[in-house]
């Protein structure tokens, strides 16, 4: 369990934490061009190893986003066997986001493979 001691220890050892939320861009690639409501968000989230998120959170994400101007939202009745359901599309701003999103994973994914690659040479060299 993480409390506030261990988050300020963490910084005051000059290291910075990366947290990378990757549910809203996952979100707004799915949306990109395919508008659509939460069920095959769910679906499709596996594509990006989010298979096992509570629903709970995406419609939160997805509200969240909208909040943020990222997506906007309908209420369709045409074309369900059930109540109307409320479909997102993004926005301008939205696509923007994804763009820096994917900047940002790039970047990540440097940092990442650069850590590994040095990671494989310490296990190679046999350092204790």
């Amino acid at each position: 369990m993480q409390g506030r001691g261990q988050k300020h220890r963490w910084r005051g050892r000059g290291a910075v934490r990366r947290p990378v939320r990757f549910l809203e861009p996952a979100l707004l690639l799915l949306l990109w061009g395919n508008p659509a409501h939460g069920y095959p968000l769910l679906d499709q989230l596996g594509e990006f190893g989010l298979a096992e998120i509570d629903p709970s959170m995406v419609y939160r994400a997805l509200r969240d986003m909208e909040d943020k101007r990222w997506v906007t939202s309908a209420w369709v009745e045409e074309q369900t066997l059930g109540p109307p359901r409320r479909v997102y599309r993004p926005t301008a701003q939205g696509h923007e986001v994804l763009g820096w999103w994917a900047q940002d994973l790039q970047e990540t994914r440097r940092i990442i493979d650069s850590f590994l690659d040095r990671y494989h040479r310490h296990l190679e060299e046999g350092k204790p």
